[in-house]
Formats: structure tokens, C-alpha cells, sequence
């Protein structure tokens, strides 16, 4: 069996070209040759000729590592099985759409407000509306840009001058207004979730009073074992999306009841093979290979 794992061409940095080798790997023991190309190197063309491969080399399917979701459509018309899919992964890209989806599905999450669009050359001619937003969310206040990883571009805000402040400066970017968690403050747990099943998970703290509980801003980790509710909640939301495969992100409520932060359709799982000894990627080919055999 032949396939393509695609990664970005300008972001391929030490930390992704690991995971991926982590992902070459798993394919290689069971049996698939899979190939790493960069969506510089396998361009959406259109035209006369429709495809980019040739019968000979065209791949029983594409693991799609990157968010280059006109590349993974692109490839979804060529009749490729895709995975995960261009729509749920552009759901996942963007907060707003993430949210939205998890709304409609009925999934618990801290009350959240959309900014309202506008556009790069008009900006905001006024900024009343954060008076609702105020009104309804009160402070410290969580603003969240709608494009962001590894909990960069995510603030907290504990007054009306410094919530017109940030949103003046993230300017005409989509954003989002959230309630802040106090009782779920630098703490936060990763589930890993691999079609209807939960792979692994780690809990994760802040020792340094960030409110941010991600690895990557200086917080802590350890093995988690979720309870029913938790692991139904993280299945459901990869269900609410359409993801094949995902890291979901909870907090707690006042009652310490799991409630969800953020999914992420491409998350990194260094961190919690170190934290559990569990290798999501072997996971990631095993659900696959079982998709494409029964398609």
C-alpha cells in the first residue's frame, strides 16, 4: 500500500520533522509505503490535465499534517482518501468555527462571544460592542485570536481599558471573547482521540501562574485517566467536526465537571508519548489502514 504524509514546506521545522518521522515510522511496521512531500512539492494544479499523479503513483491515501486546506480539497477531488478531512480541518484552524460546531452539537464550553467582522481597510469604527461583551463576560476576561497554536495569541484581560487595548491591537484579525475559567486556572487536560476511542491523555499544570496550561509556555504534565463523562466529551467533539483523529482540550467548571477548551485536528503528541509511553501515531495508521481496507 502506498501513501503520502503531507507537512508544510515553510514550517517543517525540528519539532515537526520528528512527529513525522514518528508517523513514517509507524507506516513502515505496518507494511506502508508512506512518503513525505511538502505542499510545495504536490501543487493543486487544474486544467487539462486533472491530477498530479499518474495511475502508477497515485497513494491509497494521504495522512494531511498541515492546515493547507485548498491543498487536502484539492487532493479530496482527486478521489484520494484524506485524512483528516479539508473541512474539518479548516473547522479546527479556526477557533470561531470551532466553537460554532461544538455549539450546535450541544457540547459544555466556557461562554463565548464571536467579534463581530469587519474588514482589513475599514477596521472597527466604533467599539460598543464590547460593552455586551463586558456585560456578559464580565473580568479577567479571556480574548482569544481565531488563528493561533500552543496557546500563543491568547490573552487575559482584567479590564475595560486593557480589553479595547488588545482588541485595538489585534485590529481587523478574527477574534473571540471567552469566560474565564477561574476554577480551572493553569490547569487543563489533553485527550488524545483516535476515531471513537481514546488513545492517551495527560493533565496539564502551570507552575509559574500563567493561565495557560500548554507545554510550550512553561507548564508541567502527567498521565491522566479520564473518566466516562471526560472521555465521551472528547470523542464527541471529534464526532461534532468530522475528525478522524484529535487532541481535545478540557477544562473545569465550578463543579469540576470537564467542560471543552479548544480541539486541535493536528496536534503534536511528543509531549504525551513522553508523559504516557503511548504512541499516537501507531494508533493514527492502525484507524486508517482500517478505513481504507473497508472503504
Amino acid at each position: 500500500m502506498k501513501a503520502l504524509l503531507v507537512v508544510n514546506e515553510f514550517l517543517f521545522t525540528n519539532k515537526y520533522s520528528e512527529l513525522a518521522a514518528w508517523i513514517l515510522e509507524a507506516a513502515k511496521k505496518r507494511n506502508v509505503d508512506m512518503r513525505l512531500v511538502t505542499n510545495a512539492e504536490v501543487l493543486a494544479v487544474m486544467g487539462e490535465k486533472q491530477s498530479v499523479f499518474s495511475e502508477d503513483n497515485k497513494p491509497d491515501f494521504v495522512l494531511f499534517w498541515d492546515k493547507d486546506v485548498r491543498l487536502c480539497r484539492y487532493l479530496e477531488i482527486l478521489g484520494i482518501p484524506v485524512f483528516n478531512s479539508a473541512n474539518a480541518i479548516e473547522v479546527c484552524d479556526d477557533k470561531s468555527k470551532t466553537h460554532l460546531a461544538l455549539y450546535e452539537a450541544g457540547i459544555p464550553m466556557p461562554e463565548t462571544i464571536l467579534a463581530p467582522m469587519t474588514y482589513p481597510n475599514i477596521g472597527y469604527g466604533n467599539y460598543d460592542f464590547l460593552t455586551q461583551v463586558e456585560e456578559r463576560l464580565g473580568f479577567p476576561m479571556v480574548v482569544k485570536e481565531c488563528f493561533g497554536s500552543f496557546g500563543a495569541q491568547v490573552y487575559l484581560v482584567k479590564d475595560s481599558e486593557e480589553l479595547l487595548g488588545k482588541v485595538k491591537e489585534i485590529g481587523t484579525k478574527p477574534m473571540l471573547f471567552q469566560k474565564f475559567m477561574k476554577s480551572s486556572a493553569g490547569k487543563d487536560v489533553r485527550i488524545q482521540v483516535v476515531g471513537n476511542q481514546v488513545v492517551t491523555s495527560m493533565y496539564r499544570y502551570s507552575v509559574n501562574g500563567d493561565f495557560r496550561a500548554n507545554i510550550t509556555n512553561g507548564g508541567h504534565m502527567k498521565a491522566y485517566d479520564p473518566d466516562e463523562w471526560e472521555k465521551d466529551l472528547a470523542i464527541r467533539c471529534v464526532k461534532a467536526i468530522g475528525l478522524d483523529f484529535a487532541g481535545v482540550d478540557l477544562l473545569f467548571d465550578e463543579n469540576g465537571k470537564a467542560i471543552v477548551c479548544e480541539v486541535n485536528s493536528n496536534a503534536h503528541f511528543k509531549n504525551i508519548f513522553d508523559c504516557t509511553g503511548v504512541n499516537t501515531a501507531e494508533h493514527m495508521i492502525d484507524y486508517i489502514l482500517d478505513k481504507v481496507m473497508t472503504r
